[in-house]
């Protein structure tokens, strides 16, 4: 027993935790910018119907474009990451960032600022498969959770910031629509904004060591090794270079058929598991509140300053709720938190369905709430998003990073991601066109019982990952 607390300990001391810590810090950054690029198009719709004179069509089309990108940027991810590296496809989705950056806030028209939108979410999609991929094969199991669940923080941080930019360059504006420094709309500033940290992404990006799974996995073990040893130490560093090694004996290199068992033709089960993963995490309907928060609560009659200072407490119980859950899923487990993060949000937006469905249109086809019902929704809402915060937000992405083997984590993240970008864009696409045809009772009602099928697809089909190094994930 004693040399085994001793063995521990000599592992504890030869590990280098700054350094681990220091750069998941640095690949936490593409996740800052995946929710401040998500979250800042909240402030702008306003901005968008005026400058391309826009229907709610084209609206939606404005606001979801960047997640076709994030659909194709995910899937080409995953497997450009396994041919150049994790840390190659973050440096270019930095890169991709500045421009959709700046591209987003010149944009004179409907088609260009796609364009640039569609740059970003290449951007937005590498960084939401590669950052949690690239933490988890840096960190060992007993704090992994932990570490990629800084990932989600992150997002958060990322919206966040967005909403507290947006609120305040609208409020010295005078709205989104008027004009700030030099003659430019506040709207285009809120994208411009972004360029400081898309920057800071890059340059740091420069300084951290590529994946040690990934550079054993392209036969530069010596190299792996080296990483490996600067991570955890010399004595640990060679056991985890051979546990990678033999996990890889008998692999080819990795490619998107992996992910067909060979002995029966099907899909990985596993697979199945991530494609619901990522799809649920959507369909409850959270990137209607991050995306469209500021047209949600003036669609219930608060004024466009009061929403967007309700968007800034959303984002600061959503950081609360991120950073509870960190301190928590290496304790607990991650699918207890799934759990009781549906479970919550079928409850929470249940109520919110009561709530819009008691409400009635004015005079200009404004939904109108009572009092207690506005209230209600209000408590509700934030509820929601403190549950989804809690559990499937930063889990998700925890679990997509962990949960497949060696040989197919490339493949497997990049077609739950694919599924998951397809979802998102899906539901953004169509909420202002459910808005306007089934009113926000009924569409809210339709998350509420996705958020129920998501309990039984946990029970029968999610298996706890806590506590398992990578290299004993099985597909």
């Amino acid at each position: 027993m004693s040399t085994a607390l001793n063995a521990r300990a000599d592992n504890d001391a030869s590990e280098n935790h700054f350094f681990i810590i220091l750069i998941s810090c640095v690949a936490t950054i593409g996740g800052f910018l995946f929710g401040f690029d998500s979250g800042v198009i909240n402030g702008t719709v306003d901005g968008l119907k005026i400058a391309f004179q826009s229907d709610s069509m084209g609206t939606g089309f404005n606001v979801s474009s960047m997640l076709l990108g994030c659909a194709v940027g995910a899937f080409f991810a995953g497997r450009l990451s396994d041919v150049y590296g994790r840390r190659s496809l973050l440096i270019v989705a930095a890169i991709f960032f500045l421009v959709s950056a700046w591209g987003s806030g010149i944009s004179t028209s409907s088609l260009e600022f796609v364009l640039y939108r569609v740059l970003g979410g290449l951007a937005v999609g590498a960084a939401s498969v590669i950052s949690p991929a690239y933490i988890s094969e840096v960190s060992l199991a007993r704090y992994r959770g932990r570490l990629s669940s800084v990932q989600q923080i992150a997002i958060i941080g990322g919206l966040f910031s967005a909403f507290v930019s947006n609120y305040f360059l609208a409020k010295y504006a005078g709205s989104s629509v008027q004009q700030f420094w030099w003659g430019f709309e506040a709207w285009r500033w809120m994208f411009w904004i972004e360029i400081a940290p898309a920057a800071l992404f890059l340059i740091t990006l420069l300084f951290i060591p590529e994946s040690p799974r990934f550079l054993v996995a392209r036969g530069r073990k010596e190299l792996g090794l080296a990483v490996l040893t600067r991570l955890y130490g010399a004595q640990q560093a060679k056991m985890k270079l051979d546990e990678i090694i033999n996990s890889h004996e008998h692999d080819r290199v990795p490619r998107l058929s992996d992910l067909i068992q060979r002995n029966t033709g099907k899909i990985r089960p596993i697979v199945w598991v991530g494609i619901g993963l990522a799809t649920f995490q959507q369909l409850v309907g959270i990137n209607v509140v991050f995306y469209y928060g500021a047209v949600l609560w003036q669609a219930v009659g608060f004024s466009e300053s009061d929403a967007l200072l309700i968007n800034v407490l959303s984002g600061a119980l959503s950081v609360g709720a991120c950073l509870l859950s960190m301190a928590l899923i290496d304790r607990i487990g991650r699918r207890p938190l799934l759990l009781i993060g549906s479970l919550g949000m079928a409850v929470t937006l249940t109520i919110m369905t009561v709530a819009f469905a008691t409400g009635t249109l004015d005079t200009a086809a404004k939904l109108k709430l009572s009092g207690g019902m506005g209230t209600a929704a209000l408590i509700a809402a934030n509820a929601y998003v403190m549950f989804f915060n809690f559990s499937w937000g930063p889990v998700m992405w925890v679990m997509l990073g962990e949960m497949f083997p060696n040989q197919i984590r490339g493949s497997g993240l990049a077609i739950a991601g694919l599924f998951q970008w397809l979802s998102n864009f899906l539901i953004t696409m169509m909420f202002p066109i459910m808005l306007i045809k089934i009113g926000l009772a009924t569409t809210y009602s339709i998350y509420a019982f996705a958020a129920v099928v998501s309990i039984f697809f946990i029970l029968n089909y999610v298996h706890e990952t806590k506590g398992k190094e990578l290299e004993a994930m099985q597909g």
